[in-house]
């Protein structure tokens, strides 16, 4: 592996690690209103780094929990940030960006999951089809990175979603799938579209090494792989706000 490559692979991981564990800690001192974001944001850093760190302190972190009290206890409503403005809300593509990150999260989570349960255990990955199913074990562990994508990514739709529209929960699971399942999809073949790269051409062609789970560059890779589910899930994402299929964040 060139040594370049595995040092930039470090820094991008430590620099995602270390960018959630913040946004981690400051979603407990500045709890947001929709407390699934205290997850979705950390989550999200875990790939976007300083991108999503940027995006947390411009347009998601929330006021203190003791301003919070203040504005409420005034009347105010503690979601209405100074710098969304006269109290109109996020612009169009932030709010698609935020609801892009919301699906991601999920996806993270479960992609993590799944590698990791495949790696450790490879029984789980000849269960999900790997010898007698698929040649290549990448797409075993592919099918439950989606179960486990979409598993989390509806939970975390649904606590989104139930609460905003006051659902109960049968109708609350039905709206956060209808939600989520084209946003996750559109994620993750971004996604698998670039570790099909990474996994088949530019490690073993390029490099000349293979790409292994238990590798910084595999979750170096990982990470940019998220960054290309992002950019397919966007466009997605607008028509579902747009629809009002989706709540914007």
């Amino acid at each position: 592996m060139p040594p370049a490559l595995h040092a930039l692979a470090i820094a991008s991981l430590a620099a995602g690690l270390l960018c959630a564990a913040w946004i981690a800690l400051d979603v407990r001192r500045r709890p947001p209103q929709m407390w699934i974001m205290a997850l979705v944001w950390p989550l999200s850093a875990l790939f976007g780094s300083l991108a999503v760190l940027a995006l947390y302190l411009g347009a998601g972190r929330a006021p203190r929990a003791a301003d919070q009290h203040q504005h409420h206890h005034h009347g105010q409503h503690p979601d209405h940030h100074p710098h969304h403005g006269h109290n109109q809300g996020p612009p169009a593509l932030l709010a698609v960006a935020k609801g892009a990150l919301h699906c991601g999260s999920g996806c993270t989570l479960g992609d993590i999951l799944a590698e990791t349960l495949a790696f450790l255990f490879p029984a789980v990955a000849v269960a999900f089809g790997w010898h007698w199913l698929f040649a290549d074990r990448i797409f075993a562990v592919w099918v439950l990175d989606f179960i486990l994508a979409f598993g989390f990514g509806v939970a975390f739709q649904y606590f989104a979603i139930a609460p905003m529209r006051n659902l109960g929960l049968r109708e609350g699971l039905k709206q956060a799938m209808k939600a989520d399942a084209l946003s996750l999809t559109a994620w993750q073949v971004g996604m698998y579209g670039f570790m099909a790269i990474a996994h088949f051409w530019l490690f073993p062609v390029v490099i000349g090494s293979p790409l292994g789970t238990d590798s910084p560059e595999f979750w170096f890779m990982m990470q940019i792989a998220m960054a290309c589910g992002f950019v397919t899930a966007l466009p997605v994402n607008s028509w579902l706000i747009r629809r009002g299929i989706k709540e914007a964040m």
